[in-house]
């Protein structure tokens, strides 16, 4: 992942050791690295001898990596096990940064990663070892002591956390996390928009890109490794942030990517197909996701903002009650009881306008208050008014739109949930969260409309069934021509969600044009005759097939009418498209402009 330049910089380093961070972190760290060495001992007690990895404790180093390739003269290198295990290849890493390496902590078991010889192609190479003996005795001869620590993800992020407030203590933002297959990045941004349209300073991290508002640097992952996450955490504290919206995805829960965030506020907006390429089922993908509301995994937690429309709602909404949250809900359905409800909901090309009813029960003081007030917002699509709710919500639990008088009460008290309810609930001033609602921007490739003479041309991330069918759905309604959809589906990734994205375009929309989304590695004709699967003859006539995205665009820009909505979906704000391991510059939005301009449409 690309980070800003992070302050400090390893010119500037100063060496610390393991037992330098338990005497200075707060007590939960400390039991938890206590722990490590003293569990790691006993799991491996003969590996490089027991005293030798009880004084590893006070190795002084340089930094944390977890790229063997980043190394430098004593670094630490922590070595993790792939999603994909490669033995080779984790041996490898392991003997390469053992020559540069102040220690290693080792998730894998390196006993069994030095015997192992299932991942060698050739078996006499010198660095196999044939049995766990001989590991033991090479493993001793290595320049630097290997510990095992097979736990290690349950505190790596508050590890490095401490390393970096050891370096210069700072005061990290408060975090709003956001789960949840679709609509992830929009409501972070809003989030951050809201929070600071209200006065506070903001950041974000996820998808669109890293950093502060107008300045973001673009990411590789949704949700970064530990390292990168601790890293940027650490820099908008330097940069006095007090709010960090970010990006929770199901592949950095699982991983533990976010272990030592201060996530207090946890957001949960949808969850259909996706990723099943990675979790086994749905069920394993949804319970991924339900992490985020467990205090086990997140002890910083006070609220959690759920979408009770949603089919999974159910185990986030558990899992946040059994951790005694703040729970408050959001909802399209004006019958619902839900704390955030879109009573009215009048949608138009140019944004919607919401008769937003809030609920709020405060037990502690056996009150219900109920207010309605109109937002005007200049998002386009139903589906962003749940996103726009989920982030109002947010705003509301970061306590800044409470009343000043509401807020003085609330400090004489003492630090208890009630406390907090009382401040959050029942002194909320939405209007000024109203007013700011009218200065937002969408994120940049959702439902980012782009200028035209003539017709309505939209670019949008939408890269699942659900998501597209949502966008297509909130734009059919505003048609007086036809609605045409451009799409194509990812290489190297989930195989059975493709005739299902090609089903929700040609359900959603009346023309479909099928082409290339990031083929990877992938043929892209192969990916395209995959998406071509079950339909009837009536949908073929409806389709047209062009490999080459560019030619797509500019297809469908030579033939939809004045009256005509096209969607340009599945890449939203990506700036390249992948083929062969190569990325190529390609912007969906650049190159409609283009295609529009060359027809003569702007």
């Amino acid at each position: 992942m690309t980070m800003p330049t992070l302050s400090p910089n390893s010119a500037t380093v100063t060496t610390a050791t393991l037992q330098q961070l338990i005497d200075t972190s707060d007590n939960r760290l400390a039991q938890q690295l206590t722990a490590m060495i003293s569990t790691s001992v006993q799991q491996a007690p003969s590996q490089s001898g027991a005293d030798q990895i009880q004084s590893i404790a006070h190795i002084p180093f340089q930094q944390f990596r977890l790229d063997s390739r980043q190394l430098s003269d004593n670094d630490v290198f922590i070595l993790l096990n792939s999603h994909t295990p490669n033995i080779q290849k984790s041996r490898d890493y392991l003997l390469q940064a053992a020559s540069k390496a102040a220690f290693v902590l080792s998730e894998i078991d390196p006993i069994t990663l030095m015997s192992d010889t299932s991942g060698s192609a050739d078996t006499s190479n010198a660095s196999t070892i044939d049995s766990k003996s001989d590991a033991s005795q090479q493993l001793a001869a290595l320049p630097c002591p290997i510990l095992y620590v097979p736990n290690i993800r349950d505190f790596l992020g508050s590890l490095i956390q401490a390393y970096l407030q050891y370096q210069q203590p700072v005061t990290l933002p408060k975090v709003v996390a956001v789960t949840g297959t679709n609509g992830k990045t929009t409501i972070s941004q809003l989030v951050a928009q809201l929070t600071q349209l209200t006065g506070m300073s903001s950041a974000v991290m996820g998808t669109a890109g890293n950093g502060r508002l107008g300045a973001l640097v673009q990411a590789s992952h949704t949700t970064g490794d530990a390292l990168a996450v601790q890293r940027f955490l650490y820099q908008m504290g330097t940069e006095n942030a007090e709010i960090l919206a970010l990006e929770a995805s199901s592949h950095g829960l699982d991983q533990q990517r976010l272990q030592g965030v201060p996530v207090s506020i946890a957001i949960y907006t949808n969850l259909s197909r996706d990723h099943l390429d990675y979790h086994a089922d749905m069920e394993e993908y949804a319970s991924a996701k339900a992490k985020l509301f467990d205090k086990a995994h997140f002890p910083d937690l006070t609220h959690a903002i759920i979408n009770v429309d949603d089919e999974h709602a159910q185990i986030m909404l558990d899992t946040a009650t059994a951790s005694d949250l703040t729970v408050w809900t959001y909802s399209l359905e004006p019958a619902t009881s839900a704390t955030f409800v879109a009573a009215d909901i009048e949608p138009s090309l140019q944004g919607v306008k919401i008769s937003l009813r809030t609920n709020f029960n405060d037990k502690t003081v056996g009150d219900e208050k109920t207010d309605i007030i109109e937002i005007v917002g200049p998002l386009l699509g139903r589906f962003n008014v749940a996103n726009l709710l989920a982030a109002i919500a947010a705003a509301v639990a970061t306590g800044i739109v409470t009343s000043t008088e509401s807020a003085t009460k609330s400090a004489t008290k003492s630090a208890t949930k009630s406390a907090t309810k009382s401040a959050t609930e029942s002194n909320v001033d939405i209007g000024r969260i109203a007013t700011a609602v009218t200065q937002l921007q969408g994120a940049v490739g959702r439902m980012q409309r782009v200028p035209s003479n003539d017709g309505c041309f939209i670019v949008d991330y939408a890269h699942t069934p659900d998501a597209l069918s949502q966008v297509l759905a909130s734009l059919k309604t505003h048609c007086k021509g036809q609605l045409w959809a451009v799409f194509g589906c990812g290489g190297d990734r989930d195989a059975g969600k493709r005739p299902l994205m090609a089903q929700a375009g040609l359900t959603g929309a009346d023309q479909v044009v099928l082409t290339a989304d990031n083929p990877r590695t992938e043929d892209p004709n192969a990916i395209l005759q995959d998406m071509q699967a079950g339909m009837s003859a009536e949908q073929y006539q409806r389709t047209h097939i062009e490999p080459a995205r560019q030619k797509a665009i500019e297809y469908v820009v030579s033939q939809a009418g004045v009256d005509d909505i096209v969607v340009i979906a599945g890449k939203g704000h990506e700036t390249y498209q992948e083929i062969n391991n190569v990325r190529y510059d390609f912007d969906d939005s650049v190159i409609l402009q283009q295609a529009l301009d060359k027809a003569g449409r702007i």
